[in-house]
């Protein structure tokens, strides 16, 4: 990838920069679950990505979208002006998390098991 395709980032040590910059974008709670869910079901509404996501309030969603979209790993395309609805879908570089996400996934699975209670959950 060219680096004028590349998203600019700031940090004080370039070994682990790709690291803590990918965890910074992508580590906000519903940003993870939003690109599986997109990489999963592919293109989908605003009510249908609600629905896949679940417990996510509509202003939340709304805003991580919003924040995906501006960092370049979402795109929102307009299907129709009446009524009015929205699809959403990974971009090329959002899709490029697949394997992140599954590797995230995996290591869940293999060192965390289901808290008894929030309180007793480490993260």
């Amino acid at each position: 990838m060219s680096d004028s395709k590349k998203l600019p980032v700031w940090c004080s040590g370039k070994e682990w920069c790709p690291i803590t910059s990918t965890a910074t974008l992508i580590g906000r709670k519903w940003h993870t679950v939003v690109i599986d869910r997109l990489l999963e079901d592919g293109a989908m509404g605003f009510s249908e990505l609600q629905s896949a996501v679940g417990e996510i309030s509509s202003k939340v969603l709304s805003d991580v979208l919003e924040d995906l979209e501006e960092k370049k790993l979402v795109d929102r395309d307009i299907v129709s002006e009446k009524p009015f609805r929205v699809n959403y879908s990974l971009t090329e570089r959002g899709a490029a998390l697949q394997p992140v996400v599954e590797e995230m996934n995996n290591w869940g699975e293999k060192y965390l098991k289901p808290a008894e209670n929030k309180n007793s959950s480490v993260a």
